[in-house]
């Protein structure tokens, strides 16, 4: 969604178990972004609108650049299916998206692009070795993170003493404890305010009128 008085866009990320999934999905909204489709008016039924695709193709060349590809893999006839996943694990982008670039930078042909589109990250990890690598790229994408902004601006307000640490700990998803400890742990300390007094020998002088307290109809020197 975007601000328009500030000209600010936010994306939202969710929490998945298909990190390259994730990857490819946030550069699609990043496209938006810039391209600034901020409205998609056209009713096309089932068929992606032109700006879908557009974002799609830009999500693509984000991910896997062609000229990026070329100097990973150098000149070569053809590729195996180990090549394909080396080719997923250094640029974390899924085998469909990776086997669109292979097939755009002549490395493999249609037939093949159809037949290794529909293997698994999962299972290219497994087979050529890099389970463990995978399984952190799953864990990172399954955790929370605090927008940073949002985050360095309440901690530069709680240093100020101006924010809670409730309000830290909320946006961190931790307890008020932990954050306390973390943040004095890195010397973050909440200031303390003293408020300036004055004394009253200081005070410029006050004239107060009770005149209007009195009633006109009241003699003077009686009171009901």
């Amino acid at each position: 969604m975007r601000d328009p008085v500030r000209d600010v866009a936010f994306i939202g990320v969710a929490r998945t178990r298909n990190p390259m999934r994730q990857r490819s999905t946030l550069a699609h909204e990043l496209a938006h972004v810039i391209f600034g489709d901020w409205t998609d008016d056209e009713d096309l039924g089932s068929v992606r609108s032109p700006l879908e695709i557009r974002a799609d193709a830009f999500a693509r060349h984000l991910l896997v650049p062609l000229d990026g590809l070329t100097a990973f893999l150098g000149h070569r006839e053809s590729i195996t299916a180990a090549e394909l996943s080396a080719v997923v694990q250094w640029f974390l982008a899924s085998p469909a998206i990776s086997c669109i670039a292979l097939h755009d930078c002549g490395y493999i042909d249609t037939a093949t692009k159809a037949q290794w589109m529909a293997l698994g990250t999962p299972r290219l990890a497994t087979r050529f070795g890099w389970s463990d690598q995978y399984q952190s790229l799953q864990n990172d994408s399954d955790r929370t993170r605090s927008p940073q902004r949002l985050l360095a601006r309440a901690v530069s307000g709680y240093s100020e003493g101006v924010v809670t640490a409730q309000t830290v700990a909320t946006l961190r998803g931790l307890t008020v404890d932990i954050v306390v400890e973390e943040l004095t742990q890195a010397g973050i300390i909440p200031r303390e305010h003293q408020p300036q007094w004055t004394a009253a020998t200081d005070l410029p002088p006050v004239t107060v009128d009770l005149s209007d307290l009195l009633d006109d109809e009241t003699p003077e020197g009686s009171y009901e």
